[in-house]
């Protein structure tokens, strides 16, 4: 059972038509959907679902199992029944700041050329971890970073053979999480002349869309791991 994943061609696609795959205590399955589920530190997505006669609050969206995308309903929900024809309906703000952070922490990332450890994003605040000992100058690491915003610099996903990215080991930053294989081929999130490696997140169009963002608190997390926080200004 697939769940075709629309967003990975048009993050800004809101809404779609879809037919309900199967239902149970775990949650909804679609034969499509826009909603991102969770993975590679971005939130799964909230929204809606719609059908005849009936509507459900989607509180979170997680992989399940053969390439299926599960929407977990609200507690009480009334799941559609398999067969059922819905339409799917993001929260887009709380999207599109995911979009935004994710987009930033490729920035963040990019004025900080460490390996990443890890790393989490919500709409409020986000976080790097980074392979370093070092202290970092936060005002100017974030004037960095809003030169990199205010660049305006393209923003694109494009695919490669997993045969391609053995040869190009140095595409991939996170040092304890690989991308997935087994696909045949590696999604590339790529921000024009800043920064290129294997991403399966949604992100914006161009860094200017990321707005106004600021670093927030450093932390020692160990000897050589430092995190850094970064916020949105609204």
């Amino acid at each position: 059972m697939t769940t075709r994943a629309l967003y990975i061609d048009d993050a800004y696609r809101r809404s779609c038509e879809a037919e309900v795959l199967a239902a149970g205590p775990d949650g909804v399955v679609l034969d499509q959907t826009v909603f991102y589920p969770l993975g590679g530190g971005q939130p799964g997505d909230s929204g809606t679902l719609r059908w005849e006669g009936g509507e459900a609050a989607v509180t979170d969206t997680r992989y399940g199992d053969g390439g299926a995308i599960v929407h977990r309903l609200a507690e009480g929900a009334t799941a559609p029944a398999a067969g059922t024809a819905v339409q799917c309906r993001l929260d887009w703000d709380r999207r599109y700041r995911h979009m935004r952070m994710h987009t930033a922490m490729h920035l963040l990332g990019a004025v900080l050329q460490y390996g990443v450890t890890g790393g989490n994003i919500s709409a409020e605040k986000s976080r790097l971890d980074f392979d370093m000992e070092d202290t970092i100058d936060k005002e100017a690491v974030g004037a960095a970073l809003g030169r990199l915003v205010a660049a305006d610099h393209p923003v694109s996903c494009r695919w490669i053979t997993e045969e391609e990215l053995d040869a190009q080991p140095e595409l991939v930053r996170t040092m304890s999480v690989q991308p997935p294989r087994g696909k045949g081929s590696i999604r590339l999130l790529e921000i024009q002349g800043v920064d290129l490696q294997p991403c399966g997140g949604t992100h914006l169009r161009s860094t200017a869309e990321v707005g106004a963002v600021r670093i927030g608190k450093v932390e020692k997390k160990g000897k050589r791991n430092r995190r850094v926080n970064i916020h949105l200004d609204d």
